[in-house]
């Protein structure tokens, strides 16, 4: 059986129900979920801290040998997406179809995937982030590659 990878989720206000959805599914599929926020519904919060945080605690448990995967959601998850890849070491994509989602682990070993709240259905978010956890990193040398110069020039920028 491969390896569940641990997840870290986070949201903005447009997404905390879905959050809380994920949270129960996939703690219930046997993951290991951590809630990086918020805890509790607010109109004007402000997203990037908790996308941050989660996209961190990917990037921790990645450099300490863990697999991590990280959720963040938003209302189009446009902006989540972008606070998430501020992160060294993260690769975010926002996923609206399968092959979105599924790409995005096979070409560009994505460790976040952005899921917007209000472009899909429950089921249909769902079905995305599955398609996205369970998808594995093709490992092509063509792939390995490009990540390795995105991952050069992302250290070289400090």
């Amino acid at each position: 059986m491969t390896q569940l990878p641990i997840l870290h989720i986070a949201t903005d206000h447009a997404g905390l129900d879905l959050s809380h959805h994920f949270i129960e599914h996939f703690s219930g599929l046997g993951y290991e979920v951590h809630d990086h926020g918020p805890q509790s519904y607010d109109p004007v919060d402000d997203y990037p801290a908790f996308c941050i945080a989660a996209a961190e605690a990917v990037a921790a448990d990645s450099a300490e040998g863990r697999f991590a995967l990280g959720i963040v959601i938003g209302g189009s998850g446009n902006g989540e997406q972008i606070a998430a890849n501020k992160v060294t070491g993260i690769r975010a994509a926002l996923a609206w179809s399968e092959a979105t989602a599924k790409l995005a682990r096979q070409h560009n070993d994505a460790n976040v995937v952005a899921v917007g709240a209000r472009q899909h259905t429950v089921d249909e978010a769902t079905q995305l982030v599955e398609w996205f956890v369970q998808e594995p990193f093709s490992g092509d040398e063509r792939h390995v590659r490009r990540i390795g110069q995105i991952a050069d020039y992302e250290a070289q920028r400090g």
